[in-house]
């Protein structure tokens, strides 16, 4: 289940890609089919090896272009091993609302970018998020939990005080924001409870089979309930002047990107 739509925010074959807070690894397995050279980091060891496992399987399988590769590593988001301009795309998802420092994460992650490359930034979104804070005290105050919530203009700032160009926002997964209530509702560790079986085979059957109804369902669900916000932008290949304009050059890189975003 991507929450980066790669038909806006294009991953070529040979591009760096680092995937930060990976998770099961997700996106990194999708840049990794599409021929990109892909680093996968992530805090959490089990996590990391088991994303391990399934970079060498898809080699295995033939699933990956050749050129392709893949490392899967443990590391902290804040103090991250690689050199300034190391990667021409950063993806972090689902992991800005975990970290105290956010303002850090986004310092280093620009760091590692290359002037001219994309990030993309996903985080819970405000309305939905807000229902399950007001819902569970349990939903976000547990160990390495959500410890805020983005409205949308203030993550857009901070990625801008950053020295980012955002371009491109939308929303995703709005099947699976009533999941999370009826969840939070029940109790969010009450996984037998007759709701949240019955949406869970929903959400499994979705997510395997991509009917055309679901599909349209979440279609038009996303602007309104859509459970994640997210975010494209670029590295200027020069600093910003002033008044945050970038120079031709920064306005024909997005102009580039959009267009083959399209």
């Amino acid at each position: 289940m991507l929450t980066v739509d790669f038909t806006r925010f294009p991953v070529a074959a040979g591009d760096h890609v680092l995937d930060l807070g990976c998770g099961g690894g997700r996106h990194a397995f999708e840049c990794y089919r599409r021929g990109a050279r892909v680093v996968a980091v992530d805090r959490n060891g089990e996590e990391i090896r088991e994303v391990a496992k399934w970079f060498a399987a898809m080699k295995e399988a033939g699933e990956v272009p050749p050129g392709a590769s893949a490392t899967a590593m443990e590391g902290d988001a804040l103090r991250l091993p690689f050199p300034d301009d190391a990667f021409d795309v950063v993806i972090i998802s689902e992991v800005m609302e975990h970290i105290p420092d956010d303002k850090g994460v986004l310092a280093e992650m620009v760091r590692v970018l290359r002037p001219g490359g994309r990030i993309a930034v996903t985080v819970p979104r405000y309305g939905p998020e807000k229902i399950c804070w007001a819902l569970s005290d349990a939903y976000h105050e547990v160990e390495g939990g959500h410890i805020r919530i983005y409205r949308a203009d203030q993550l857009l700032e901070r990625m801008r005080e950053a020295g980012l160009r955002p371009y491109g926002t939308h929303h995703a997964h709005g099947l699976h924001a009533p999941y999370w209530w009826i969840k939070c509702a029940v109790g969010v560790d009450n996984d037998k409870a007759l709701p949240v079986r019955l949406y869970h085979k929903l959400l499994v059957w979705d997510i395997v089979k991509k009917p055309l109804a679901t599909r349209v369902a979440e279609q038009a669900l996303n602007p309104l309930i859509g459970k994640s916000f997210v975010a494209y932008a670029t590295k200027p290949r020069l600093p910003l002047d002033a008044a945050g304009v970038p120079g031709v050059q920064e306005a024909a890189d997005a102009a580039d990107v959009l267009d083959a975003a399209k």
